[in-house]
């Protein structure tokens, strides 16, 4: 959740931010995005909720990170409208506050549960049977939690920002703080704590995870789960991977941008720090599109609901093109599906 995201003030001359030369490429990326974020997580529940399988605390968490990834998705069309209109807000005022800290919300909300998860992987292979029976139990718990912790906090910011911005009209845009408002610089600060925190605990979870586990297959090769470990060291470092790509440019940037909305700095910088904001924070936004990735990587049942919607949708194309013989791609995906998961 973001503050510098309130309806801006109108310039008085003094600084003009030109963003002219984002707002197309910004329109198109955003609209790739939703489609695909879209389609992608909507499959990831639809995989979740059609297997009835063990409700167990991975699952728990995925699900919850695959419904914020989709109420992220869902507020993109308001940012492709306003950067399809040259940076125009027509709509409602109180609608921007809004759609912008609901946006800023989910993104924190799947952080919190990335993070969660891996201490969750980290305790399991690490502690066993009993820290499973545990993690299950607390993991909806941790989740409600989460949940109403950053509504909490987007509420209070929606009321205080719509009572001071209702006549303003510019959205999604940079925003100086004057000192009466620096509390909003003090909540922006205590995200960035939140990511660098949930940052280094998957530095440290998914890191020892993967070397536990290297190890194990390392030292007894000839276990039948020994590619097995392989496999899952390979999956921890592909969630770290994404992680950091989608998540911490945006973060490293927030330090300069919040330092410019509370300081005294030339209209240089003023324009570096927008544009690089907006920037990063597609990069943010694209992991609403490749979290079903990881859903697919770390979940066998939504793994395996997929592979069997692939193989419907190649049996269709084969009988179309009357081809009378299997796809590739079915043919992989019973090898799958007769390898133990």
């Amino acid at each position: 959740m973001t503050p510098g995201t309130a309806l801006a003030p109108p310039e008085n001359g003094t600084c003009v931010l030109d963003d002219s030369a984002l707002q197309t490429p910004l329109a198109l990326l955003y609209s790739l995005i939703f489609a695909l974020g879209l389609v992608g997580n909507l499959v990831a529940l639809w995989a979740f909720f059609c297997v009835h399988s063990k409700m167990n605390s991975v699952r728990v968490f995925l699900i919850n990170v695959a419904f914020a990834d989709l109420l992220l998705v869902v507020c993109l069309p308001f940012r492709i409208l306003y950067h399809s209109r040259k940076n125009s807000w027509d709509l409602s005022p109180t609608l921007c506050v809004v759609v912008g800290n609901l946006f800023y919300m989910n993104m924190y909300v799947s952080i919190i549960l990335l993070g969660l998860i891996s201490v969750d992987r980290y305790v399991k292979i690490h502690h066993g049977t009993r820290a499973r029976r545990l993690s299950g139990k607390w993991s909806s718990v941790l989740c409600a939690v989460v949940w109403l912790g950053v509504f909490a906090t987007m509420l209070y910011l929606v009321v205080n920002i719509c009572d001071s911005n209702m006549a303003q009209r510019k959205c999604f845009h940079f925003k100086a703080l004057g000192e009466g408002e620096h509390w909003k610089a003090y909540i922006n600060m205590a995200a960035l704590a939140v990511f660098w925190l949930v940052f280094v605990c998957l530095m440290v979870s998914y890191g020892k995870i993967a070397l536990k586990l290297r190890r194990r297959s390392r030292d007894k090769p000839d276990l039948p789960n020994a590619p097995h470990y392989s496999r899952s060291a390979r999956k921890s470092s592909f969630v770290l991977f994404v992680f950091t790509v989608c998540f911490v440019p945006y973060h490293s940037v927030r330090v300069f941008y919040i330092a410019t909305q509370i300081t005294e700095v030339s209209c240089l910088w003023k324009n570096v720090a927008d544009k690089a904001n907006e920037m990063t924070l597609l990069l943010s936004a694209l992991n609403s599109c490749l979290d079903p990735v990881l859903y697919f990587v770390l979940s066998s049942p939504v793994r395996k609901e997929v592979l069997r919607l692939m193989d419907r949708l190649f049996h269709v194309r084969d009988v179309a093109g009357s081809s009378g013989s299997s796809s590739t791609a079915d043919v992989e995906y019973k090898k799958g599906s007769s390898s133990k998961k």
